[in-house]
């Protein structure tokens, strides 16, 4: 399984910790992560993957109170969705 998490919000301290803790917790792998700072806003894209199959519907509920918690939107997305848009 792999998926696309993106992180946009106010810039803070603690922002990528918070995200990467979460993810390990969620027995996800980071294999490949980009973030920025523009202007005042942090913004973030990981791909991360997993060797069985995750419920996505759980994934999402959890980031998005991660997000809650730490004031930022936090998005996951089947990377296949990506894949099937390119194949178009």
């Amino acid at each position: 399984m792999k998926a696309i998490i993106t992180v946009i919000g106010k810039d803070k301290t603690g922002i990528v910790a918070g995200v990467s803790a979460k993810i390990a917790e969620l027995g996800l792998n980071i294999d490949d992560i980009t973030q920025t700072v523009l202007d005042d806003y942090f913004t973030m894209m990981m791909l991360v993957s997993a060797s069985e199959k995750k419920d996505f519907t759980w994934l999402r509920s959890e980031l998005e109170a991660l997000g809650h918690d730490l004031n930022v939107k936090i998005n996951i997305q089947s990377s296949a969705i990506f894949d099937a848009m390119h194949n178009l």
